[in-house]
């Protein structure tokens, strides 16, 4: 197994479950135990958007990195891992940490597109391998 898939896999674990935690404060502090208020510029709110969009794409990419990661990928497919991954915490910090959601940013901007493209890179990968 690549030690590179491995890390990234890892790293995406620690993402989507590393941010339960902080949800769970922030819903203790609010007094919120179910729902929301989806008011662009809270902070609960963005952070359950950044949570479910995490659960939405970090389990397929753990799958095709994993499978790719175990059959000696090319270095194109392990840089694409890695930018995969770090485009999953680029989307997370462009939700979270800007002021609202209501208005693109181009942190938001890159870490969804690069999701998008490193998907269907490490897809292809996958068909061609």
């Amino acid at each position: 197994m690549n030690v590179v898939a491995v890390w990234c896999v890892a790293a995406l674990g620690f993402l989507l479950f590393g941010m339960g935690w902080p949800i769970s404060a922030l819903r203790r502090q609010e007094n919120r135990y179910f729902g929301f208020n989806p008011d662009p510029t809270s902070l609960l709110y963005k952070s359950i958007r950044a949570h479910a969009n995490t659960a939405e794409y970090a389990p397929l990419l753990a799958v095709l990195i994993l499978n790719l990661g175990a059959h000696n990928p090319a270095p194109w497919v392990i840089w694409t891992m890695v930018a995969a991954t770090a485009c999953r915490y680029l989307f997370v910090v462009g939700v979270v940490a800007f002021p609202t959601m209501a208005k693109p940013n181009p942190v938001r901007f890159i870490g969804a597109g690069g999701t998008y493209i490193c998907g269907l890179m490490l897809s292809y990968a996958l068909l061609v391998g």
